[in-house]
Parts: structure tokens; sequence; C-alpha cells
């Protein structure tokens, strides 16, 4: 019988692969819906989320509620999870040792969710995904074909805290995801799309 959410969280809740288990507060599992149709992929937990182990609770979290209630969702109804599940120091990168270690997580967590859409939010997620060293600006809002998956690929919310240009992208593409989901499109093959990479 497959796997659930709930029992491979049991399964790696005590996780100490990696030198983030000693600092961490808790282990940022992931949140929303388990037969969800999109997957939102942040980087790292921050302060608030180390805190309550819940993924996108802090500013950037309330972004991202704003974003999906502006197209008709709801947080119930999707999932959102991090590259890594335990916070960095100080809020630094993931290094690329620790998203090595934390990797086959999010890959079986997709597994057991099986969306229609998957959405990295910014680079690091972006580069996990899509296997491809290519920043969040160039493939922004575009739609790949990865396996079984869509994946669509969107700025992460906190860069549009930060730099407030990227807000009014970052509205359309949740505009381009909803009439992604609605219509169901046919997408290309990343590999072939635009010479991009």
């Amino acid at each position: 019988m497959a796997q659930t959410l709930q029992e491979f969280y049991e399964e790696i809740k005590d996780c100490e692969r990696c030198a983030l288990s000693k600092s961490r507060t808790k282990l940022v599992f992931g949140s929303g819906s388990s037969d969800a149709d999109i997957i939102f992929i942040g980087e790292a937990p921050g302060y608030y989320e180390d805190k309550q182990g819940i993924p996108f609770v802090g500013a950037a979290g309330k972004l991202l509620d704003e974003l999906l209630e502006g197209v008709g969702l709801k947080r119930s109804q999707v999932y959102i999870a991090n590259v890594l599940k335990c916070r960095p120091p100080n809020n630094r990168d993931p290094l690329a040792d620790e998203i090595e270690t934390c990797k086959p997580y999010l890959l079986k967590q997709i597994e057991i969710i099986k969306p229609k859409i998957i959405c990295p939010l910014g680079n690091f997620a972006t580069r996990l995904i899509l296997e491809k060293n290519v920043g969040i600006s160039k493939v922004h809002g575009q739609k790949f074909q990865v396996k079984d998956s869509v994946v669509f690929p969107i700025f992460h919310p906190a860069a549009a805290l930060h730099q407030p240009a990227i807000r009014k992208p970052l509205e359309e593409d949740f505009v381009k995801l909803k009439k992604l989901l609605d219509e169901g499109v046919e997408i290309t093959p990343y590999t072939e799309q635009m010479g991009l990479f």
C-alpha cells in the first residue's frame, strides 16, 4: 500500500542527515492538501517557519496567501513545501550538500501527492526541479514538462517583498497558473522550448 504524507512525516521528522538538524527548532515538512493539483516549492524555512513547523507563515507566506486568493485558490487546496526541511542559520542560502541531502524527501512528497503542476518558487527550487542551472528571471511564467508533471516556475514571494518591481510579474504568473489549471493546457518539453537552456 502507498505511503501517506503523515506516514512519511513520521519517518523523517527526527532526521539528522545534515548539520541543520542541530540548529533547527522544528523540521518543516510541508502543509496543505495531500491530493492537491498544485505543489508550491520554496527554498527553506525562515525564522517563523522554524518556530511553527509550517512553511510560508511569515511575510512571504502572507503574500502567497494573497496571490492564491487573487486567483480564487485557498491554501488548503494546494500543497506547500520547501527544498530544505530545516532552517539554515541566519536564513543563509541553502548549500549544495544540504540540497542533495533533502532532495529525496521533496521528491517523495511529490510522488505521494502526484500534483498536476509543480511550481518552484525562486532560483533554488527551479534549478532543482528543472535539473538545469537556470535563473528564475529567464523561466518564470513558462510551462515545462518534466517526467509526468508540468513545471511552472514563479518568482519567490519574498523577492517581491524586497524588490517591488517583481510584484506585477508575480501576480501575472499566478493568473497564468490559474488559466493553466482551468484549461489543462498541453505542454512543450522544456528541452525544446525557445533555446533557453
